[in-house]
């Protein structure tokens, strides 16, 4: 449909990208007679400065698609209201504005009519799946809020948003209302750290789930698990951080355990009550570690505020934050052995554990996948250039702000605790040259380490027995220092 239109032949034109390539994101408009998608016009500038991605209307008959939204921010998820007089969509700030934005919900009108008119300006919650009831009076969004996806609502026109229930186990993404039910009717996936996904239907009044699917029921009976812990604590900053606990199999408050520190990833994400297949948080704490995940700064679902202050401080103030974690953990449980601490992560958190390689000698061992090594050669390998540009504090030529001051590599002569480095040879997010690096200055440092390099995967170990060779590596590297 788009092929021989103006805005197909730019150089800048792409579709929008997700983990499974780049997509369009189409949506038939209420009526049938055009086609509304999300597209990037300036990907082309990408190396330089910010790109932004904007929603497109093309008749269903072909033509010249028509933009809905122009301007430096990024506009996403458009979803048609039942009654077909709104289109709602989330939208961004620009990352020349902020590296951290939000996802807010827009309305637009419909037919186009007017700018989109911002609904969700004062929350400060990031705006996932969207669904509207039938009567087309009520939005209903999920979002991540302090280690959960809960379920909020708000008026169609703008309001105040409010949670739909409590939520206060697991989490809810996907969500759907069919269309033409006679009372709304909420279906979602919901998930928690000791369930793996399943579809529900929900009360919207009470919150309780009707299971329409239990594919692992029988395997979850037979597991020895328990939902984490949660905790707060004050950093030394004044922040008010959350963590959450993982408990060993047979867990015995009378024992001593290791602790396992995981930092997650991103960094804007978040640890919540949720099963995660990659590192799966019980199957790291089978081997009887209690593993500690801490949300520092960075993290989403605190508030933006909260989330952006990482880029005044990228490692260091994080890294203390996650210390100061695992101190405050081994205060308050008796059951942690604080002479055997260990910790791992991947991509940032992984960046992390290089980190934590020349600035602390608390752990027995780290384990580092797909960790930053280098900021300076790391920039020259790496998707992405202007967002780490703007990060580190200018051009990567002129060295500035944190390009040396926040970089794992500048801290080498005091390397000294043992290492695992894991990496996919096809990550272009975090390069393989990053991997490489790390493991070189290891052994340049005669540090105990193992490289271990897997050359079909991208940044995330995701072909089956590929992922049970990594998890492994990883197990058996705790055993042998833990």
């Amino acid at each position: 449909m788009l092929a021989g239109t103006k805005l197909a032949a730019l150089a800048g034109f792409e579709g929008e990208f997700g983990l499974s390539g780049s997509s369009l994101g189409a949506r038939w408009s209420p009526d049938g007679s055009s086609i509304v998608f999300t597209a990037t016009a300036d990907l082309n500038g990408s190396i330089a400065a910010p790109v932004s991605t904007e929603l497109y209307r093309v008749s269903a008959g072909g033509g010249e698609p028509i933009a809905l939204t122009s301007g430096p921010e990024s506009y996403h998820n458009p979803v048609f209201r039942p009654d077909g007089k709104a289109l709602y969509a989330t939208r961004k700030r620009s990352a020349a504005v902020s590296l951290y934005s939000l996802q807010r919900l827009v309305k637009i009108d419909w037919p186009p009519a007017g700018p989109p008119k911002l609904l969700t300006g004062e929350w400060g919650r990031s705006v996932e799946s969207v669904a509207l009831t039938p009567d087309s009076r009520t939005v209903y969004v999920t979002a991540e809020d302090q280690g959960h996806d809960r379920v909020f609502q708000l008026p169609a026109d703008g309001g105040d948003v409010r949670p739909a229930f409590p939520v206060n186990e697991g989490g809810y993404s996907g969500l759907a209302i069919p269309a033409h039910a006679a009372t709304p009717i909420l279906v979602a996936r919901w998930q928690s750290m000791i369930h793996p996904a399943d579809v529900v239907r929900v009360d919207a009044r009470t919150g309780e789930n009707r299971f329409l699917t239990e594919f692992n029921k029988d395997r979850i009976a037979q597991i020895d698990w328990q939902p984490p812990r949660e905790f707060w604590f004050t950093s030394k900053t004044g922040r008010r951080i959350q963590s959450l606990l993982v408990l060993p199999p047979k867990f015995d408050a009378s024992r001593k355990y290791p602790l396992l520190v995981f930092p997650h990833g991103g960094p804007h994400d978040m640890i919540k009550d949720m099963f995660f297949f990659r590192w799966n948080y019980h199957l790291l704490t089978s081997p009887g570690y209690v593993l500690l995940m801490t949300n520092y700064t960075g993290s989403t679902g605190y508030g933006e505020e909260f989330a952006e202050a990482i880029h005044k401080d990228i490692l260091r103030g994080p890294a203390a934050e996650i210390e100061q974690a695992a101190d405050e953990t081994i205060r308050m449980f008796p059951f942690i052995d604080a002479t055997r601490q260990a910790a791992a992560g991947a991509s940032y958190g992984g960046y992390l554990m290089n980190w934590f390689e020349g600035n602390t000698k608390r752990f027995k061992c780290l384990v580092s996948h797909a960790g930053l090594a280098d900021n300076t050669s790391f920039w020259g390998a790496t998707d992405d250039s202007y967002y780490w540009e703007t990060r580190n504090g200018g051009p990567v030529w002129e060295q500035k702000g944190a390009w040396l001051d926040q970089s794992p590599s500048t801290y080498a002569a005091h390397f000294s605790t043992p290492m695992l480095v894991t990496q996919g040879e096809q990550d272009f997010r975090v390069p393989v040259n990053q991997g490489l690096e790390m493991y070189k200055l290891l052994q340049r440092r005669s540090v105990p380490s193992h490289l271990v390099i897997f050359p079909d995967e991208n940044h995330w170990v995701m072909n089956g027995e590929d992922a049970r060779q990594h998890m492994r590596e990883v197990l058996d590297w705790l055993a042998k220092y833990l």
